[in-house]
């Protein structure tokens, strides 16, 4: 199973790429093939609106047709990707991205099905962090290196070897990958999934779920690119620099949320506090977005620390569901938070389109900025009134 489980993680480093590889790439296809700023928030949206769609569908199915089957999925990446390669104007970019995000919804679900299927729950939330922090190698790849490589070897050479090494991953994910032993499954199973909805817990979670994932998803998937564009002037090297120490503070986030609540003995508290860190970051952006890049750059990573809480946000609604339900429980969680994360970016890019003004090049950036700040305090100020629940 060690090789499988190296598979799985290769496809969420992949999963991890694929979402944020667009910051980079935006100058080179505004100008090559006419794909503007708020284009590209439109396809990233898809993306994470095809990834989300199939949550539900993923869940089933790893309840149903177990992991393996499942994850070869991951070949609609591969198809998306070889799309991408020959895309002449945004509308390819978006099937493209479509696809791509099809083919990357089981990629970490998957991983978190075995993970609440063969150990115990206290490990979930430890155990999720890491494998986040270690995939993020995949949000490293998508800035300077991948910056780089567009400019040496072209970036359409850069997304036909993507579409190869997500061809050879699926074929290694067949190959390796073996379903645990399956739970006893009952007739009252989807009632019983209904009602853990209808609980007041899990009501007063899904708003956070549903927005605590979007900024960073938005921010370092797109918008941190044509921000430092157009605030500061950065070129592509740039801004793959700037988008590296914003991975970076992700990863050192997922490892840091991963065992929070164990630490502080509250896992609400760890919860509320950190979202309401990355809402005071995002606020600080929308105030200065042009005061300097140094506060700039501090706030990115700031947002990129705090906004990674979706370990913790996973494990804590996990908590709720019976072992038979483990996989359809995390991908609802993970379809309510994907879900938000792709609506809240398309909303941007119609807000940035809105709020466009030449004399003041960061000022549609800060409405963006605002937009996603004010869904996180609404999250927090909801999830405020839950308990705390520990394994």
């Amino acid at each position: 199973m060690r090789a499988g489980f190296i598979a799985l993680a290769v496809a969420y480093v992949l999963s991890q790429f694929f979402r944020a590889f667009l910051a980079v790439l935006a100058p080179v296809l505004q100008t090559e093939i006419g794909a503007h700023a708020n284009d590209l928030a439109f396809a990233t949206g898809v993306w994470l609106a095809a990834f989300a769609a199939l949550q539900l569908p993923v869940g089933y199915a790893l309840d149903y047709l177990g992991p393996r089957r499942t994850s070869s999925g991951l070949i609609l990446a591969a198809i998306g990707a070889a799309v991408f390669a020959l895309a002449q104007g945004p509308a390819t970019v978006t099937v493209a991205m479509a696809l791509i995000g099809a083919g990357c919804a089981p990629a970490l679900m998957v991983s978190l099905y075995i993970f609440a299927r063969i150990y115990p729950p206290a490990l979930f939330a430890s155990l999720t962090g890491l494998l986040m922090g270690v995939s993020s190698i995949g949000n490293l790849a998508a800035a300077t290196p991948m910056a780089w490589a567009a400019s040496v070897f072209g970036w359409r050479a850069c997304l036909w070897a993507l579409a190869a090494g997500t061809t050879l991953t699926t074929l290694a994910i067949v190959a390796f990958v073996h379903d645990p032993e399956r739970a006893a499954m009952s007739g009252e199973n989807n009632g019983g999934f209904f009602a853990l909805l209808r609980t007041p817990a899990i009501l007063l979670l899904v708003p956070l779920t549903f927005v605590h994932y979007a900024p960073v998803a938005g921010i370092r998937g797109l918008w941190v690119g044509p921000y430092l564009a157009d605030a500061f002037g950065l070129d592509a090297v740039g801004i793959g620099n700037v988008s590296l120490a914003m991975g970076i503070a992700m990863i050192a986030g997922s490892f840091v949320y991963g065992p929070l609540d164990r630490m502080l003995g509250t896992r609400k508290g760890a919860l509320l506090g950190g979202n309401l860190a990355l809402a005071a970051a995002l606020l600080g952006l929308w105030a200065w977005p042009s005061a300097g890049l140094g506060l700039a750059v501090a706030l990115l990573c700031a947002i990129g620390f705090f906004g990674s809480s979706y370990p913790l946000m996973i494990a804590y609604g996990r908590s709720f569901f019976p072992h038979h339900l483990a996989g359809r429980g995390v991908t609802f969680l993970n379809f309510v938070a994907m879900g938000g994360a792709g609506l809240a970016q398309i909303a941007s890019g119609w807000l940035y389109g809105m709020t466009g003004n030449p004399a003041a090049p960061a000022a549609p950036h800060a409405m963006v900025f605002l937009f996603f700040g004010v869904l996180v305090l609404a999250g927090c100020g909801i999830y405020a009134f839950t308990g705390d629940r520990l394994d």
